[in-house]
């Protein structure tokens, strides 16, 4: 591995966007089998990339490989401005996985002609186009209005109040349904008196048809079979190395349900997953998480390949091992706490490859199973990818941002001193114990039905006030989780400012708030904000013109926190979908414009791009005469682009439909 002072993190920006490397610690200790095994989920993963760009939007294999072929073969100019935001465009397509801004949702508007377009088409390879009967201009004429009409698929996830949130949403989960008919054939097949209850519709596309609804289930055999074949035949060679026979299980479960696509056998994959807590290598593949869809109910496919860093397991083993008293101590109702918190395990991770919706925009940190019966029963795993979180805070040290929105040196130097730290426990804290905590009132739906498109924020509201609730507890310290509750205060700082100001860098002005995590971080800010006014618990002030938010009691805010968890796992453990439509509605949605205005005049000037994505490391096989793997090769690219286009000729295992 590189030395950290000597190995280059951010190898460009454009756009909105930076590019970053991370490291993985160790990797070069591990035994043989171990690497073997890594290679091949690395190769399972990556073998999935296509299936999310599908998911996002029916047209966008196509566009993207257009894209790819134009940047392969283009054989005119190539460092005209025009060129040069072509390669940018393509560039944002590659990092949001399709034509949609990954946090907007917005389409991606390009910063080229359609004329200089279709000069890129006539001036590149035709034999890599997927063209129309072979005719040049029925091509062009499908894939322009694509790519520059804003009004065709103007938004990937739309949640909108008083719109039929299917039919206004671009991404490809339903076809010739609306959301009035989704609901009501998911409501047709789901029993509520069932307690263990599949999450109906997680792996299958809805289709409407002459008046009949189907569903079109991703599995071997039916969509998604290509990319889905090429998963199950390498983590089938994972399965002949794996760990130990806990993580063998696992892993010929989760063969199983690629094959078949029933979800009672993913279940049954999630309990075996959960009971694999020695492997020192892990693996999440599948389709995982709900963002994607307004209604919260059809899941994206990612992948996260990761080994144990035994330093921040320490630290995660510490919250994991006493999850029941951080939950006999919150603030929720005792009718929906849990009585015995079961199998809460945890740890630190360094990733060493990521897939579909984990990249190139990556979590830092995961909680899983989502079921939550599976929860209540078996219990979650939760890990805090350090290597990702060490990577970000190296590219900002030296940013100028939090100089520039912190009101005071002293809280300058609290985020300098404690901000790592402060952020690492809030993860730690959000994904083990608040994901993990609560249960549901008994005859209570799955949230997905009761809470519907706000269920995803709510779920991470409820989990970050459960964090920022005991970030400033004394028990952390008497844990040696940390050495004093600046470290807390330190946090409050810094979730106060984002949530109210410069998150705001990551929405165009004028617009709505849409990313369920920023409604979620908006919400909580504002939430407080309003209630600590009559004692100044949050001040606005005005410095050389310029607006700060600044915690005056921390205890009280403290409090305030306590007070919202109270409600939101109220809220979730009832169904209560006026009050969680409300509370979202009211404080996590709208953005005061003139605020907004002076958020984005101010970080201009600090010339940051607001997001940031990771170029992942590559693993290469070495065998010998006989060809058996004796050794597996680590390498850290540092082209995006190259990349991106190495992925795309080794792992695109798609039609352009599916």
């Amino acid at each position: 591995m590189d030395n950290t002072n000597q190995f280059k993190i951010q190898t460009e920006q454009f756009s909105d966007i930076r590019i970053l490397r991370y490291q993985v610690p160790k990797f070069d200790e591990l035994k043989l089998k171990q690497k073997e095994l890594l290679y091949y989920l690395y190769e399972a993963a990556l073998s999935g990339r296509d299936i999310i760009y599908d998911q996002n939007f029916k047209h966008n294999l196509l566009i993207r490989r257009t894209l790819e072929n134009i940047y392969k073969t283009y054989s005119g100019d190539r460092k005209s401005d025009e060129w040069n935001q072509f390669v940018v465009y393509l560039k944002r397509v590659w990092f949001s996985n399709g034509i949609h801004h990954h946090y907007s949702m917005d389409k991606l508007m390009p910063g080229f002609s359609e004329t200089y377009f279709k000069g890129l088409v006539v001036g590149s390879d035709f034999a890599g186009f997927s063209a129309n009967n072979g005719d040049i201009n029925n091509f062009i004429d499908t894939v322009v209005p694509l790519i520059l009409d804003e009004n065709i698929a103007a938004k990937r996830v739309v949640q909108d109040e008083g719109v039929d949130m299917i039919e206004a949403s671009a991404n490809n989960f339903y076809e010739g349904v609306s959301q009035k008919q989704v609901e009501g054939f998911y409501n047709n097949i789901t029993d509520v008196s069932d307690n263990r209850q599949v999450s109906h519709g997680l792996n299958s596309k809805l289709v409407g048809q002459d008046g009949a609804i189907t569903e079109k289930t991703w599995k071997l055999g039916g969509m998604y079979h290509g990319a889905i074949s090429k998963i199950i035949s390498w983590l089938e060679k994972a399965v002949e190395v794996a760990e130990n026979k806990t993580q063998q299980a696992a892993l010929q479960k989760l063969v199983e349900y690629y094959k078949t696509g029933d979800l009672k056998t993913f279940d049954e994959y999630n309990i075996l997953w959960l009971k694999d807590t020695g492997s020192d290598i892990d693996v999440v593949n599948g389709f995982i998480e709900v963002y994607g869809d307004a209604l919260g109910r059809k899941a994206t496919f990612e992948s996260v390949v990761s080994i144990r860093d035994e330093e921040a397991t320490r630290r995660a083993k510490t919250i994991s091992d006493n999850a029941q008293w951080f939950e006999d101590n919150s603030p929720v109702n005792p009718a929906y706490k849990k009585e015995k918190v079961k199998g809460v395990s945890a740890k630190g991770i360094n990733v060493v490859v990521e897939s579909g919706d984990c990249s190139p925009s990556t979590p830092i940190g995961i909680n899983l199973p989502n079921a939550d019966w599976i929860r209540d029963e078996h219990g979650s795993k939760s890990v805090t990818i350090n290597n990702i979180m060490v990577a970000y805070d190296l590219a900002s040290r030296e940013s100028g941002a939090i100089e520039e929105f912190a009101f005071s040196d002293e809280e300058v130097k609290l985020a300098k001193k404690y901000g790592i730290l402060a952020t690492n426990l809030h993860v730690d804290l959000h994904e083990i114990v608040g994901h993990g905590s609560g249960k549901l009132k008994a005859g209570v739906g799955n949230p997905s039905d009761t809470l519907k498109s706000y269920a995803s924020t709510l779920e991470e509201a409820r989990a970050d006030l459960f964090a920022l609730y005991y970030a400033t507890d004394p028990k952390l310290i008497k844990l040696g989780l940390m050495p004093e509750i600046e470290v807390g205060k330190t946090e409050y700082n810094s979730y106060i400012r984002g949530g109210l100001m410069t998150q705001l860098v990551r929405v165009e002005l004028g617009k709505n708030i849409e990313e369920s995590h920023m409604r979620n971080r908006q919400l909580i800010a504002n939430w407080a904000c309003e209630k600590g006014k009559p004692e100044n618990v949050i001040g606005k002030k005005i410095k050389n013109g310029k607006s700060y938010f600044v915690v005056n009691d921390h205890e009280k805010l403290r409090g305030l926190f306590g007070e919202l968890l109270r409600e939101v796992q109220r809220i979730k453990s009832e169904g209560d979908y006026k009050a969680g439509k409300n509370l979202v509605e009211t404080y996590g949605v709208k953005v005061d414009y003139e605020l907004h205005k002076e958020v984005l005049e101010r970080w201009e000037k600090l010339n940051i791009a607001p997001f940031a994505g990771f170029i992942n490391p590559r693993l290469t096989a070495v065998y010998n005469n006989d060809a058996i793997i004796e050794g597996v090769k680590i390498e850290y690219p540092d082209d995006f682009a190259e990349q991106m286009m190495e992925y795309a000729e080794g792992y695109s295992y798609l039609p352009d439909y599916n």
